[in-house]
Protein backbone atom coordinates (compact mmCIF):
# COMPACT_ATOMS: atom_id res chain seq x y z
CA UNK A 1 0.00 0.00 0.00
CA UNK A 2 1.54 3.68 -0.84
CA UNK A 3 1.72 5.73 2.25
CA UNK A 4 0.97 9.32 1.41
CA UNK A 5 3.29 12.23 3.48
CA UNK A 6 0.16 14.00 3.99
CA UNK A 7 -3.60 13.43 4.07
CA UNK A 8 -5.65 16.41 3.71
CA UNK A 9 -9.19 16.43 4.35
CA UNK A 10 -11.47 19.47 2.75
CA UNK A 11 -10.07 21.34 -0.22
CA UNK A 12 -11.26 24.93 0.74
CA UNK A 13 -8.61 27.51 0.92
CA UNK A 14 -6.57 25.95 3.81
CA UNK A 15 -6.86 22.51 1.94
CA UNK A 16 -6.08 23.83 -1.36
CA UNK A 17 -3.23 26.26 0.16
CA UNK A 18 -1.53 22.85 1.83
CA UNK A 19 -1.83 20.46 -1.04
CA UNK A 20 0.09 23.04 -3.25
CA UNK A 21 2.52 24.33 -0.79
CA UNK A 22 3.58 20.45 0.65
CA UNK A 23 3.24 19.14 -2.55
CA UNK A 24 5.60 22.10 -4.20
CA UNK A 25 8.24 21.18 -1.74
CA UNK A 26 8.60 17.52 -2.78
CA UNK A 27 5.74 15.88 -0.12
CA UNK A 28 3.71 13.34 -1.57
CA UNK A 29 -0.14 14.43 -1.09
CA UNK A 30 -3.37 13.27 -1.11
CA UNK A 31 -6.12 15.70 -0.94
CA UNK A 32 -9.93 14.01 -0.60
CA UNK A 33 -12.93 16.44 -1.34
CA UNK A 34 -16.87 15.38 -1.00
CA UNK A 35 -18.08 17.88 -2.09
CA UNK A 36 -16.61 20.91 -5.10
CA UNK A 37 -13.05 21.86 -5.37
CA UNK A 38 -12.68 25.77 -3.36
CA UNK A 39 -15.03 24.19 -0.49
CA UNK A 40 -17.29 27.11 0.34
CA UNK A 41 -15.22 30.07 -0.07
CA UNK A 42 -15.10 29.48 -3.84
CA UNK A 43 -18.39 28.23 -4.59
CA UNK A 44 -20.76 29.46 -2.43
CA UNK A 45 -19.42 32.43 -0.55
CA UNK A 46 -16.67 34.68 -0.55
CA UNK A 47 -15.82 34.58 -4.51
CA UNK A 48 -20.16 34.50 -5.69
CA UNK A 49 -21.09 37.03 -3.39
CA UNK A 50 -18.57 39.56 -4.39
CA UNK A 51 -19.44 38.77 -7.98
CA UNK A 52 -22.53 39.83 -7.02
CA UNK A 53 -21.94 42.55 -4.97
CA UNK A 54 -20.22 43.85 -8.00
CA UNK A 55 -22.67 44.11 -10.28
CA UNK A 56 -24.82 45.58 -7.76
CA UNK A 57 -22.30 48.57 -7.58
CA UNK A 58 -21.98 48.76 -11.15
CA UNK A 59 -25.55 49.11 -11.34
CA UNK A 60 -25.91 51.94 -8.40
CA UNK A 61 -22.96 53.76 -10.11
CA UNK A 62 -24.96 53.82 -13.56
CA UNK A 63 -27.79 55.02 -11.75
CA UNK A 64 -26.25 57.78 -9.98
CA UNK A 65 -23.94 58.35 -12.95
CA UNK A 66 -25.47 61.91 -13.60
CA UNK A 67 -23.38 63.58 -10.29
CA UNK A 68 -20.31 62.44 -12.34
CA UNK A 69 -21.94 64.37 -15.70
CA UNK A 70 -22.53 61.25 -17.51
CA UNK A 71 -26.46 59.93 -18.46
CA UNK A 72 -27.38 56.39 -18.49
CA UNK A 73 -30.62 56.33 -20.06
CA UNK A 74 -33.08 52.93 -19.24
CA UNK A 75 -30.50 51.23 -16.50
CA UNK A 76 -31.75 48.00 -15.76
CA UNK A 77 -30.17 44.77 -14.55
CA UNK A 78 -30.91 41.21 -15.33
CA UNK A 79 -30.57 39.00 -12.52
CA UNK A 80 -30.22 35.60 -14.75
CA UNK A 81 -26.73 37.10 -16.07
CA UNK A 82 -25.82 38.08 -13.28
CA UNK A 83 -25.64 34.93 -11.66
CA UNK A 84 -24.77 32.85 -15.08
CA UNK A 85 -21.38 35.39 -14.73
CA UNK A 86 -21.39 34.78 -11.37
CA UNK A 87 -21.03 30.35 -12.13
CA UNK A 88 -19.26 31.21 -14.61
CA UNK A 89 -16.34 33.27 -12.72
CA UNK A 90 -16.69 29.91 -9.49
CA UNK A 91 -16.01 27.63 -12.72
CA UNK A 92 -12.99 29.97 -14.12
CA UNK A 93 -11.42 29.58 -10.89
CA UNK A 94 -12.00 26.78 -9.81
CA UNK A 95 -10.25 25.36 -13.22
CA UNK A 96 -6.99 27.63 -11.75
CA UNK A 97 -7.40 25.35 -8.42
CA UNK A 98 -7.35 22.42 -10.18
CA UNK A 99 -4.24 23.21 -12.35
CA UNK A 100 -2.31 24.37 -9.20
CA UNK A 101 -2.86 21.17 -7.59
CA UNK A 102 -1.82 19.37 -10.68
CA UNK A 103 1.40 21.17 -10.90
CA UNK A 104 2.26 20.20 -7.68
CA UNK A 105 1.63 16.82 -7.99
CA UNK A 106 -1.15 16.29 -5.82
CA UNK A 107 -3.52 13.39 -6.05
CA UNK A 108 -7.66 14.65 -4.94
CA UNK A 109 -10.19 12.07 -4.53
CA UNK A 110 -13.65 12.96 -4.36
CA UNK A 111 -15.75 11.40 -1.95
CA UNK A 112 -16.33 11.59 1.55
CA UNK A 113 -12.95 10.97 4.03
CA UNK A 114 -12.96 9.12 6.76
CA UNK A 115 -10.63 8.49 9.18
CA UNK A 116 -10.16 4.82 10.16
CA UNK A 117 -7.07 4.16 12.08
CA UNK A 118 -5.36 6.48 13.72
CA UNK A 119 -2.02 5.87 13.91
CA UNK A 120 1.00 6.52 16.02
CA UNK A 121 4.59 7.15 15.67
CA UNK A 122 5.71 3.86 14.15
CA UNK A 123 2.59 3.13 11.78
CA UNK A 124 0.34 5.25 9.16
CA UNK A 125 -3.33 6.58 9.75
CA UNK A 126 -5.83 4.89 7.71
CA UNK A 127 -8.50 7.01 5.65
CA UNK A 128 -11.24 5.65 3.86
CA UNK A 129 -12.97 6.74 0.67
CA UNK A 130 -15.39 5.51 -1.90
CA UNK A 131 -14.51 1.87 -0.45
CA UNK A 132 -10.75 1.79 -0.97
CA UNK A 133 -7.83 2.35 2.16
CA UNK A 134 -5.22 5.40 1.75
CA UNK A 135 -2.19 5.27 4.33
CA UNK A 136 -0.52 8.71 5.17
CA UNK A 137 1.68 9.36 7.63
CA UNK A 138 0.33 12.97 8.55
CA UNK A 139 -3.12 14.64 8.56
CA UNK A 140 -4.86 18.24 7.69
CA UNK A 141 -8.13 18.51 8.80
CA UNK A 142 -9.60 21.31 6.59
CA UNK A 143 -13.30 20.50 6.84
CA UNK A 144 -14.65 24.40 7.09
CA UNK A 145 -17.64 25.87 8.53
CA UNK A 146 -21.67 25.41 7.91
CA UNK A 147 -24.35 27.65 8.25
CA UNK A 148 -25.89 27.86 11.83
CA UNK A 149 -29.76 27.35 11.79
CA UNK A 150 -31.27 28.92 14.93
CA UNK A 151 -33.88 27.51 16.93
CA UNK A 152 -37.00 29.65 15.52
CA UNK A 153 -40.48 28.37 15.99
CA UNK A 154 -42.12 27.22 12.69
CA UNK A 155 -38.88 28.23 10.51
CA UNK A 156 -38.45 24.79 8.89
CA UNK A 157 -41.13 24.74 7.16
CA UNK A 158 -40.99 27.71 5.79
CA UNK A 159 -38.34 27.71 3.09
CA UNK A 160 -35.87 30.23 4.10
CA UNK A 161 -32.82 30.84 2.77
CA UNK A 162 -29.36 30.38 3.82
CA UNK A 163 -26.38 32.32 1.86
CA UNK A 164 -26.78 29.23 -0.19
CA UNK A 165 -30.31 29.81 -1.85
CA UNK A 166 -29.59 33.59 -2.04
CA UNK A 167 -26.86 33.13 -4.23
CA UNK A 168 -28.64 30.98 -6.53
CA UNK A 169 -32.49 32.93 -6.70
CA UNK A 170 -33.70 33.04 -9.73
CA UNK A 171 -36.19 36.31 -8.77
CA UNK A 172 -35.87 39.59 -6.38
CA UNK A 173 -38.23 39.33 -3.46
CA UNK A 174 -40.28 41.94 -3.29
CA UNK A 175 -39.25 42.18 0.53
CA UNK A 176 -36.61 40.26 2.56
CA UNK A 177 -36.44 39.59 5.98
CA UNK A 178 -32.54 38.82 7.09
CA UNK A 179 -32.06 37.08 10.45
CA UNK A 180 -29.12 38.35 11.60
CA UNK A 181 -26.55 41.47 11.19
CA UNK A 182 -23.09 39.96 10.71
CA UNK A 183 -20.88 40.26 7.57
CA UNK A 184 -22.58 38.19 5.31
CA UNK A 185 -25.89 39.20 6.31
CA UNK A 186 -25.22 42.53 5.68
CA UNK A 187 -23.34 42.28 2.53
CA UNK A 188 -26.90 40.16 1.14
CA UNK A 189 -29.00 43.41 2.45
CA UNK A 190 -26.95 45.41 0.46
CA UNK A 191 -26.92 43.43 -2.84
CA UNK A 192 -30.88 42.70 -2.43
CA UNK A 193 -31.42 46.29 -1.50
CA UNK A 194 -29.55 47.68 -4.43
CA UNK A 195 -31.33 45.37 -6.63
CA UNK A 196 -35.33 46.58 -5.48
CA UNK A 197 -35.67 44.42 -2.40
CA UNK A 198 -37.33 46.09 0.35
CA UNK A 199 -35.06 44.60 3.07
CA UNK A 200 -35.19 44.13 6.97
CA UNK A 201 -32.37 42.99 9.36
CA UNK A 202 -32.99 42.14 12.70
CA UNK A 203 -29.57 41.72 14.82
CA UNK A 204 -30.41 40.65 18.70
CA UNK A 205 -27.63 42.94 19.70
CA UNK A 206 -27.29 46.81 19.51
CA UNK A 207 -24.99 46.78 16.77
CA UNK A 208 -24.48 45.42 13.25
CA UNK A 209 -21.43 43.40 12.69
CA UNK A 210 -19.96 42.10 16.19
CA UNK A 211 -16.60 42.04 16.54
CA UNK A 212 -15.58 45.16 14.30
CA UNK A 213 -15.20 48.97 15.07
CA UNK A 214 -18.33 49.92 16.70
CA UNK A 215 -18.22 53.60 15.81
CA UNK A 216 -17.88 52.44 11.79
CA UNK A 217 -20.49 50.09 12.47
CA UNK A 218 -22.64 52.26 13.21
CA UNK A 219 -21.63 54.37 10.92
CA UNK A 220 -22.33 51.80 8.06
CA UNK A 221 -25.84 51.50 9.24
CA UNK A 222 -26.68 55.09 8.65
CA UNK A 223 -25.69 54.95 5.62
CA UNK A 224 -27.54 51.45 4.36
CA UNK A 225 -30.23 53.28 6.53
CA UNK A 226 -30.25 56.11 4.05
CA UNK A 227 -30.05 53.57 0.76
CA UNK A 228 -33.25 52.01 2.12
CA UNK A 229 -32.62 48.91 4.40
CA UNK A 230 -34.23 48.77 7.91
CA UNK A 231 -32.22 47.72 10.88
CA UNK A 232 -34.00 46.44 14.20
CA UNK A 233 -31.55 46.05 16.91
CA UNK A 234 -31.96 44.72 20.27
CA UNK A 235 -34.35 41.99 18.52
CA UNK A 236 -34.95 38.67 17.76
CA UNK A 237 -36.97 36.68 15.53
CA UNK A 238 -39.52 33.99 17.58
CA UNK A 239 -41.30 32.81 15.14
CA UNK A 240 -42.35 32.08 11.28
CA UNK A 241 -45.46 31.28 10.12
CA UNK A 242 -45.26 31.06 5.94
CA UNK A 243 -44.16 34.90 5.38
CA UNK A 244 -45.71 36.41 8.65
CA UNK A 245 -42.62 36.48 11.17
CA UNK A 246 -42.92 37.64 14.77
CA UNK A 247 -40.48 39.68 16.54
CA UNK A 248 -39.41 40.25 19.94
CA UNK A 249 -37.38 43.28 21.77
CA UNK A 250 -37.88 45.24 24.96
CA UNK A 251 -41.24 47.12 23.56
CA UNK A 252 -42.91 43.63 23.72
CA UNK A 253 -43.97 41.66 20.54
CA UNK A 254 -44.68 42.58 16.74
CA UNK A 255 -45.48 40.40 13.50
CA UNK A 256 -44.67 41.96 9.98
CA UNK A 257 -44.69 39.96 7.13
CA UNK A 258 -41.68 39.11 4.32
CA UNK A 259 -41.39 37.57 0.87
CA UNK A 260 -38.74 35.80 1.57
CA UNK A 261 -36.91 34.75 5.32
CA UNK A 262 -32.95 34.21 5.04
CA UNK A 263 -30.71 33.31 7.75
CA UNK A 264 -27.29 34.55 8.78
CA UNK A 265 -26.55 34.22 12.34
CA UNK A 266 -23.01 32.75 11.67
CA UNK A 267 -21.07 29.37 10.90
CA UNK A 268 -20.11 26.97 12.94
CA UNK A 269 -16.70 23.95 12.63
CA UNK A 270 -18.54 20.86 10.49
CA UNK A 271 -17.10 18.06 13.55
CA UNK A 272 -18.73 14.86 12.06
CA UNK A 273 -18.73 12.96 9.38
CA UNK A 274 -15.35 12.64 8.74
CA UNK A 275 -14.02 9.97 11.85
CA UNK A 276 -13.01 12.30 13.88
CA UNK A 277 -14.08 10.40 16.93
CA UNK A 278 -11.20 7.70 15.70
CA UNK A 279 -8.82 10.57 16.42
CA UNK A 280 -9.86 11.53 20.24
CA UNK A 281 -8.97 15.67 19.46
CA UNK A 282 -9.30 18.02 21.83
CA UNK A 283 -11.57 20.70 21.37
CA UNK A 284 -11.48 24.69 22.17
CA UNK A 285 -15.42 25.88 22.28
CA UNK A 286 -16.80 24.75 19.10
CA UNK A 287 -13.80 23.72 17.04
CA UNK A 288 -10.62 21.83 17.43
CA UNK A 289 -7.54 22.97 19.86
CA UNK A 290 -4.55 23.90 18.09
CA UNK A 291 -0.98 24.95 19.17
CA UNK A 292 0.76 27.91 17.82
CA UNK A 293 2.10 25.22 14.55
CA UNK A 294 -1.91 24.59 13.77
CA UNK A 295 -1.18 20.72 15.43
CA UNK A 296 -4.05 19.60 17.23
CA UNK A 297 -3.87 17.38 20.58
CA UNK A 298 -2.62 14.76 18.48
CA UNK A 299 1.01 14.94 17.31
CA UNK A 300 1.06 14.45 13.21
CA UNK A 301 -2.86 15.80 13.21
CA UNK A 302 -3.01 19.54 11.99
CA UNK A 303 -6.01 21.78 11.29
CA UNK A 304 -6.46 25.05 9.86
CA UNK A 305 -9.30 27.15 8.76
CA UNK A 306 -12.76 26.93 9.98
CA UNK A 307 -12.99 23.76 11.79
CA UNK A 308 -10.75 25.43 14.68
CA UNK A 309 -13.50 28.18 15.31
CA UNK A 310 -11.72 30.83 15.79
CA UNK A 311 -10.92 33.15 12.56
CA UNK A 312 -13.36 31.84 9.93
CA UNK A 313 -11.71 33.65 7.21
CA UNK A 314 -10.12 32.30 4.03
CA UNK A 315 -7.30 34.68 4.37
CA UNK A 316 -6.45 33.47 7.80
CA UNK A 317 -7.06 29.69 6.41
CA UNK A 318 -4.39 30.56 3.68
CA UNK A 319 -1.88 31.58 6.47
CA UNK A 320 -2.28 28.99 8.79
CA UNK A 321 -1.88 26.33 6.33
CA UNK A 322 1.76 27.58 5.30
CA UNK A 323 2.20 27.67 9.01
CA UNK A 324 1.16 24.28 9.11
CA UNK A 325 2.70 22.75 6.11
CA UNK A 326 5.91 24.75 7.62
CA UNK A 327 6.09 23.04 10.60
CA UNK A 328 5.58 19.69 9.09
CA UNK A 329 8.74 20.62 6.54
CA UNK A 330 11.02 21.49 9.92
CA UNK A 331 10.57 25.34 10.13
CA UNK A 332 8.65 27.13 13.28
CA UNK A 333 7.10 30.13 12.24
CA UNK A 334 4.07 30.34 14.70
CA UNK A 335 0.67 31.57 13.37
CA UNK A 336 0.03 35.38 14.23
CA UNK A 337 -3.60 36.87 14.35
CA UNK A 338 -2.00 39.99 15.47
CA UNK A 339 -3.37 41.64 12.41
CA UNK A 340 -6.07 39.76 10.68
CA UNK A 341 -7.89 41.76 8.34
CA UNK A 342 -11.29 41.87 8.52
CA UNK A 343 -13.57 43.06 5.39
CA UNK A 344 -17.15 43.80 4.61
CA UNK A 345 -17.92 44.41 0.91
CA UNK A 346 -21.16 46.72 0.95
CA UNK A 347 -21.04 50.57 -0.70
CA UNK A 348 -19.32 51.93 0.72
CA UNK A 349 -16.95 49.38 2.03
CA UNK A 350 -15.85 48.67 5.37
CA UNK A 351 -12.60 47.57 6.80
CA UNK A 352 -10.44 46.84 10.00
CA UNK A 353 -6.84 45.30 10.90
CA UNK A 354 -5.79 44.78 14.56
CA UNK A 355 -7.13 45.86 17.79
CA UNK A 356 -10.63 47.77 17.83
CA UNK A 357 -11.28 50.85 20.50
CA UNK A 358 -13.89 47.91 22.41
CA UNK A 359 -11.25 45.96 22.71
CA UNK A 360 -8.54 48.12 23.49
CA UNK A 361 -10.73 49.32 26.45
CA UNK A 362 -11.60 45.77 27.66
CA UNK A 363 -7.94 45.09 27.85
CA UNK A 364 -7.25 47.83 29.48
CA UNK A 365 -4.31 49.07 27.34
CA UNK A 366 -4.04 52.56 26.63
CA UNK A 367 -4.04 53.97 22.79
CA UNK A 368 -4.94 57.20 21.41
CA UNK A 369 -7.25 57.37 18.23
CA UNK A 370 -6.34 59.70 15.25
CA UNK A 371 -8.95 59.83 12.21
CA UNK A 372 -9.59 61.81 9.65
CA UNK A 373 -12.52 62.12 7.35
CA UNK A 374 -12.10 60.12 4.15
CA UNK A 375 -12.29 63.57 1.95
CA UNK A 376 -8.63 64.36 2.84
CA UNK A 377 -7.98 61.80 0.14
CA UNK A 378 -8.13 63.86 -3.23
CA UNK A 379 -8.67 60.87 -5.08
CA UNK A 380 -11.65 59.35 -2.35
CA UNK A 381 -13.22 62.71 -3.49
CA UNK A 382 -12.92 62.47 -7.00
CA UNK A 383 -14.00 58.95 -6.91
CA UNK A 384 -16.97 59.08 -4.59
CA UNK A 385 -19.45 62.16 -5.01
CA UNK A 386 -20.97 63.41 -1.94
CA UNK A 387 -19.61 60.33 -0.19
CA UNK A 388 -17.96 60.42 3.41
CA UNK A 389 -16.01 57.86 5.35
CA UNK A 390 -13.18 57.80 8.02
CA UNK A 391 -9.97 56.51 8.44
CA UNK A 392 -8.77 56.19 11.91
CA UNK A 393 -5.53 54.60 13.71
CA UNK A 394 -5.02 53.54 16.56
CA UNK A 395 -1.91 53.76 18.67
CA UNK A 396 -0.03 52.73 21.88
CA UNK A 397 1.54 55.01 24.19
CA UNK A 398 5.00 54.28 22.19
CA UNK A 399 3.05 55.14 18.87
CA UNK A 400 3.06 51.56 17.71
CA UNK A 401 0.21 50.76 15.31
CA UNK A 402 -2.37 48.57 17.36
CA UNK A 403 -5.23 49.13 14.71
CA UNK A 404 -6.78 50.21 11.39
CA UNK A 405 -10.69 50.88 10.87
CA UNK A 406 -11.32 52.33 7.44
CA UNK A 407 -15.19 53.30 6.26
CA UNK A 408 -14.73 54.08 2.35
CA UNK A 409 -14.01 52.70 -0.56
CA UNK A 410 -11.70 50.83 -1.54
CA UNK A 411 -11.49 50.11 2.15
CA UNK A 412 -10.72 46.16 1.42
CA UNK A 413 -7.76 47.61 -0.79
CA UNK A 414 -6.08 49.98 1.93
CA UNK A 415 -6.59 47.60 4.47
CA UNK A 416 -3.51 45.63 3.26
CA UNK A 417 -0.65 48.32 3.98
CA UNK A 418 -2.01 48.84 8.03
CA UNK A 419 -2.28 44.84 8.24
CA UNK A 420 1.45 44.75 6.55
CA UNK A 421 1.98 47.82 9.48
CA UNK A 422 0.37 46.03 12.62
CA UNK A 423 2.16 42.98 11.84
CA UNK A 424 5.42 44.40 11.83
CA UNK A 425 5.16 46.77 14.60
CA UNK A 426 5.33 49.88 12.62
CA UNK A 427 4.93 53.16 14.66
CA UNK A 428 2.65 55.93 13.17
CA UNK A 429 6.04 57.72 12.58
CA UNK A 430 7.09 54.96 10.52
CA UNK A 431 4.08 55.96 8.17
CA UNK A 432 4.40 59.35 8.14
CA UNK A 433 7.88 58.75 6.94
CA UNK A 434 6.84 56.89 4.09
CA UNK A 435 5.75 58.07 0.48
CA UNK A 436 2.70 57.26 -0.63
CA UNK A 437 1.52 57.70 -4.05
CA UNK A 438 -0.81 60.90 -4.85
CA UNK A 439 -3.25 60.65 -5.69
CA UNK A 440 -4.44 57.47 -3.94
CA UNK A 441 -7.11 56.88 -1.88
CA UNK A 442 -4.35 54.63 0.48
CA UNK A 443 -3.12 58.14 1.48
CA UNK A 444 -5.43 58.80 3.76
CA UNK A 445 -3.37 56.48 6.17
CA UNK A 446 -0.60 58.99 5.39
CA UNK A 447 -2.59 61.37 6.37
CA UNK A 448 -4.20 60.53 9.42
CA UNK A 449 -0.13 59.74 10.77
CA UNK A 450 0.68 63.25 9.53
CA UNK A 451 -2.01 65.72 10.38
CA UNK A 452 -3.29 64.19 13.81
CA UNK A 453 -1.95 64.11 17.53
CA UNK A 454 -5.02 62.12 18.37
CA UNK A 455 -7.31 61.48 21.22
CA UNK A 456 -6.24 59.66 24.56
Amino acid sequence: MNIYDLAIIGSGPAGYAAAGLAGRNGLKIILFEKNNIGGVCLNEGCIPTKTLLYSAKIYQHAKESEKYGVSCDAVAFDLPKIIARKNKIVRKLAAGIRAGLNDADVETVGGEAIVRKKGDGQNAMEIECNGQTYSARKLLIATGSETIIPPISGLAETGFWTSREALETKEIPESLLIIGGGVIGIEFASFFNTLGSRVTVVEMANEILTGMDGELSALLRNELTKQGIEFRLNTTAVSVSGRRVEMENANGKSVSEFSKTMVSVGRKPVLTGFGLETLDLELRGNGLKVDEYMQTSRPGVYACGDVTGFSLLAHTAVREAEVAVGHMLGKNEKMSYKAVPGVVYTNPEMAGAGKTEEVLRAENIAYATKRLPMTYSGRFTVENEQGNGICKILAGEDGAILGVHILGNPASEIIVVAGIAIEKGLTVEDLRAMIFPHPTVGEIIKEVSRHCEGET
